[in-house]
């Protein structure tokens, strides 16, 4: 258990921290679910808006430090792959 004064400020914060962080990573999961699932039926003009605001989740995440950069740029990759396959 914490003892001083900033000890215990340390805890609080690490403790809100970890559920902003836990939040944006359960956004950035819908969003890429939701481009999943719009390639999976097969629906072209659902799955590039969804990408699109997949893509700007992803981005905000890399920006506040949740996901890694590399991370993230391998995620688009893949998304952007299973999308254009679709178009052609």
């Amino acid at each position: 258990m914490a003892h001083s004064k900033s000890s215990k400020k340390r805890v609080y914060i690490g403790e809100r921290n970890r559920i902003r962080n836990q939040a944006i990573k359960s956004r950035v999961k819908t969003f890429v679910k939701k481009v999943l699932v719009a390639v999976d039926a097969n629906n072209v003009d659902e799955a590039k808006t969804a990408l699109s605001v997949a893509y700007k989740e992803l981005d905000k995440a890399v920006t506040k430090g949740i996901l890694k950069k590399n991370t993230v740029s391998r995620k688009k990759s893949r998304l952007a792959a299973k999308v254009n396959s679709l178009a052609s």
